[in-house]
C-alpha cells in the first residue's frame, strides 16, 4: 500500500504553494488535501468556535482527493481525522507557505499551526515554507529538498510530539542545515496609515531583528547563507528546565 499523506496549508487550497506540494507528494504516495477556502495567513493553531464549519470536494482522481474548508488550517486537520479521511496518514505536510516561517514566525504560523495539530494526532508532520511572498514564486529549486526530508520522515518517522519547521531562501541552494530557532523578535510592528475619512487606523509592518546574527547553529543564519533549515519542534511548551526552581517559590 502506498503512503497516506495528508496535505493542507494558510494561502488556500489554491495557492500555487501547495499547488506544487500535492505534485510532488504524489510522487511519493497516495494525497489527501484538506484546506481553507482562502488565505488564512496568521491564524497560527486558531480553532473556529463563532460558527459551524463546512466542507466542500473539489477533485477525486486516482491519488488524489481535495477538498476546501471553510475554517483555519488546523480546523483542516481536525475535521479531516474526524469526517474525511479513510485512514491514518502515514505523513502530514503543510505548505508551501508563501513567505518565511523561520524563528518566532512558526508560533505564529498558520501552515504550521496545522504542523502541530498533525503532530498531535501522533502522525510525523512537517511544514514546509519559501522565503518568497510572491504568488508566482519558483519552488522548482525547492522540490528535491522537499521530497528528500519527506522521504526521510516517511523511512525514519519522528519522536512523539515532534515535528519540522522546513524553510528555504530564494535562489540557489547549498544544501540542507538542521538548526536551532533563532532569538529574535518583530519590531516596529505597525503603521499608522488614516483611513479614507482620516481617522486613524493601523496596519502590520515592521522588521524582524536577529538577535545572534553571529550564530550559525540558528535557522537564520542557514537562510541567510544559502541553506535550507530543518528546525525540530516540540508541542510540550513546559519550562521543564526552570520546574525544580520554581517548586521552590513560597506560593
Amino acid at each position: 500500500m502506498r503512503p497516506y499523506i495528508l496535505i493542507s496549508n494558510d494561502d488556500g487550497v489554491d495557492a500555487p504553494g501547495i499547488l506544487f506540494l500535492t505534485r510532488l507528494m504524489m510522487q511519493l504516495g497516495d494525497v489527501q488535501v484538506v484546506a481553507p477556502e482562502g488565505p488564512r495567513s496568521g491564524q497560527s493553531s486558531a480553532i473556529t468556535t463563532d460558527m459551524p464549519i463546512r466542507y466542500r470536494l473539489l477533485e477525486k482522481t486516482e491519488g488524489l482527493t481535495r477538498y476546501s474548508c471553510t475554517g483555519t488550517p488546523t480546523d483542516c486537520i481536525k475535521l479531516a481525522f474526524d469526517k474525511i479521511l479513510d485512514r491514518t496518514p502515514d505523513l502530514i505536510v503543510t505548505g508551501i507557505n508563501h513567505g518565511s516561517n523561520a524563528a518566532i514566525n512558526v508560533i505564529y504560523s498558520g501552515t504550521m499551526g496545522g504542523t502541530f495539530e498533525g503532530c498531535e494526532h501522533g502522525v510525523p508532520s512537517i511544514g514546509f515554507s519559501l522565503c518568497d511572498h510572491a504568488y508566482d514564486a519558483d519552488f522548482s529549486y525547492f522540490a528535491p529538498y522537499i521530497l528528500k526530508i519527506s522521504e526521510e520522515t516517511l523511512k525514519n518517522g519522528l519522536p512523539e510530539n515532534v515535528c519540522l519547521n522546513v524553510n528555504a531562501p530564494i535562489g540557489k541552494l547549498k544544501g540542507v542545515r538542521v538548526a536551532r530557532q533563532c532569538k529574535g523578535r518583530w519590531m516596529k510592528e505597525f503603521e499608522m496609515i488614516p483611513d479614507a475619512h482620516g481617522r486613524e487606523q493601523h496596519w502590520l509592518a515592521g522588521y524582524f531583528e536577529n538577535f545572534e546574527p553571529a550564530a550559525e547553529d540558528t535557522d537564520e543564519w542557514a537562510l541567510n547563507n544559502g541553506y535550507v533549515s530543518v528546525v525540530p519542534c516540540v508541542l510540550d511548551l513546559t519550562a521543564h528546565g526552570f520546574l525544580k526552581e520554581m517548586k521552590s517559590w513560597n506560593m
